[in-house]
């Protein structure tokens, strides 16, 4: 059975309640329910193209219950055809609450007022996965170069939300830097795909890491926009001696990456996908090893 997030926050909510209760009655408080922790599967990417059973068996070995994909192509998840996948994963106790796929202009016809048969196919399968969020990580930039196109978008995100909802799933968009630069009609991206999707169809996959780029803070947009985050990216970021920026290991770089975290939890964010794409010269087996261990240590596993 599935958990939305208004589930989520009642259950809160009578815990907080029962907690008050204990405490008069002078016995010790209820734990706190811990979230899902998962991985995003590119952390790993040359892993899973080298060894992707092998590489999913290392994860699973260390721990990791659930994952994020990011490869679905010719209608395969790293090469396995849905029921494929699916097996391989039950096999591990593994189970995949969410997955990347970028959701195109050209998965809209207008001709017909409806998604094409290819994205129907995605949203079908990821459903058969159990997947409770189809996640767009990436925008056409053509969707963004005038006000009226990034509208259009808009609708079509909230379209897209009303056919992954008929499948028991929400959508949902992951950012980069971008959506906190960019500005439309003097408004940012990020505002302005908030105020015009719809909450109950449209989540956030907030990237802690990405937006740091842009000078935006994890814990200034959790404040400004609560609620919107049932599943989040966790994702620390160093800066290099050229002066960009990469990811590195939770908790070693500058982003606040717990203090984001435990304002997420506290707001009732449901899932949280580890994602680091640069490893400062160590593995990135063992580099999700840590990360595993980090978030132990955080209390969230």
């Amino acid at each position: 059975m599935k958990t939305t997030r208004r589930d989520f926050l009642k259950t809160s909510a009578l815990a907080l309640a029962g907690t008050a209760l204990l405490a008069k009655a002078g016995c010790a408080p209820l734990a706190r329910p811990k979230p899902v922790v998962g991985i995003q599967l590119y952390s790993i990417r040359r892993d899973m193209q080298n060894d992707p059973l092998g590489s999913l068996r290392k994860l699973a070995g260390i721990g990791y219950t659930h994952v994020e994909h990011a490869n679905y192509v010719d209608h395969k998840f790293y090469g396995w055809e849905p029921a494929e996948f699916k097996k391989v994963l039950d096999d591990l106790g593994m189970k995949m609450p969410s997955g990347h796929t970028v959701l195109a202009p050209a998965h809209w016809d207008d001709n017909i007022g409806d998604f094409t048969p290819e994205w129907k196919r995605l949203v079908e399968d990821a459903a058969f996965m159990g997947q409770e969020y189809v996640v767009s990580p990436w925008m056409d930039p053509n969707m963004y170069s005038t006000y009226d196109n990034f509208m259009w978008f808009m609708d079509i995100f909230n379209k897209c939300g009303e056919l992954c909802q008929q499948h028991g799933m929400r959508f949902g968009y992951h950012n980069h830097d971008f959506e906190f630069s960019v500005k439309l009609n003097d408004v940012a991206l990020w505002d302005l795909i908030m105020e015009n999707t719809d909450a109950d169809k449209v989540v956030m996959q907030l990237d802690t890491g990405n937006m740091y780029i842009a000078g935006a803070r994890a814990s200034e947009v959790l404040a400004q926009y609560p609620g919107r985050y049932d599943n989040i990216h966790l994702k620390d970021m160093i800066q290099r001696e050229d002066g960009r920026y990469e990811s590195t290991i939770l908790g070693e770089g500058v982003v606040g990456v717990r203090e984001a975290a435990d304002l997420a939890r506290d707001q009732g964010t449901e899932l949280f996908i580890i994602e680091q794409e640069a490893y400062q010269g160590k593995e990135p087996m063992d580099c999700m090893a840590e990360n595993y261990a980090i978030m132990q240590e955080w209390g969230y596993i």
